[in-house]
């Protein structure tokens, strides 16, 4: 199947310590043009988001937590079970959704509060993946 070879061949690389770490602490970024409203904000925050999980070598050691955690997003992704992680990434979205709101209305405490907790989110997420890739793999 296509799409599974190209996830399969995205992951290999955002599994890298440094593709999963960039781009989680690039979640700010994402406000950015919402506050900005500036177009070339947009394409600079996007072009970065497409690219960062495939500009990173791929993996050799599968040990660091980051990369366990890519891996096991991976196996989630393909079988997708209605599970606590996805009521947890429905919740994550839904203060991401929050956090661009408030940049919208240039509110930037309650931006930067929600975009916090969407990161802290992220994390717990990630910990969910990485025990999922240990159940199932």
């Amino acid at each position: 199947m296509a799409i599974a070879r190209i996830r399969r061949a995205m992951f290999a690389r955002h599994a890298n310590p440094w593709s999963a770490w960039s781009r989680w602490a690039s979640t700010p970024l994402v406000l950015l043009p919402v506050w900005t409203r500036r177009r070339s904000h947009t394409m600079l925050v996007a072009l970065w988001l497409a690219l960062n999980p495939i500009i990173f070598p791929k993996v050799s050691d599968e040990r660091p937590w980051s990369t366990r955690a890519m891996l096991g997003e991976e196996l989630w992704i393909s079988s997708r079970p209605k599970d606590g992680a996805a009521a947890l990434s429905v919740a994550t979205s839904m203060i991401a959704v929050l956090a661009l709101v408030e940049a919208r209305r240039h509110r930037a405490g309650p931006a930067a509060v929600a975009t916090a907790a969407q990161m802290v989110l992220t994390l717990v997420y990630w910990q969910q993946m990485v025990r999922y890739l240990e159940r199932h793999r």
